[in-house]
């Protein structure tokens, strides 16, 4: 008999749909000081709670959301995993990624505690601009993950690269 991980158990079947096009459905789960899966930015559609431990975040197609990933055992932490991540539409390719149903596009992945901080770091000081992180430009997070796996500084946010991005998508 084999044992699945908390994100590796599929969540009961949701048919919720923003405009005939299904929701994205995120895992959210915790187990004290062992396991812990949560969004650090996002604005879920809806909330469901599964149990005591787990719940299921909805996002509409297109939105932006960060989730976390942690795991620990006795002797420290053994996994640290941030996704900056858009939910998947029907025209665009997705990518499968566990805990996440049916998939999305994932815009910047870092992995271990030196490069989890340090994007950390980076939306703190998106925050500090009273700028909210779900509207920052897809291509500064798809950037800041170029720029991580080349193990070069990072580029701040700023409120000029803000009004540009603003500005160009207002064009489109």
């Amino acid at each position: 008999m084999t044992t699945n991980t908390l994100a590796e158990q599929s969540p009961p079947v949701l048919a919720e749909c923003a405009h005939g096009i299904p929701l994205t459905r995120v895992l959210l789960a915790c187990v004290e000081q062992r396991f812990n899966l949560y969004l650090r930015f996002g604005h879920p559609a809806q909330t469901r709670r599964l149990n005591f431990r787990r719940s299921i975040a909805l996002f509409a197609p297109g939105t932006l959301f960060c989730r976390i990933r942690w795991e620990a055992n006795d002797y420290g932490t053994t996994r640290w995993q941030l996704l900056v991540l858009q939910a998947g539409t029907l025209h665009e390719p997705m990518q499968r990624i566990a805990g996440i149903w049916p998939g999305a596009s994932a815009l910047l992945q870092a992995d271990g505690d030196n490069q989890v901080r340090a994007v950390l770091t980076q939306i703190d000081a998106i925050e500090a601009l009273d700028l909210d992180p779900t509207q920052v430009s897809q291509s500064y997070w798809r950037t800041l993950g170029n720029r991580l796996r080349a193990r070069m500084p990072l580029p701040a946010y700023t409120c000029d690269r803000h009004v540009a991005w603003i500005a160009g998508s207002a064009l489109h």
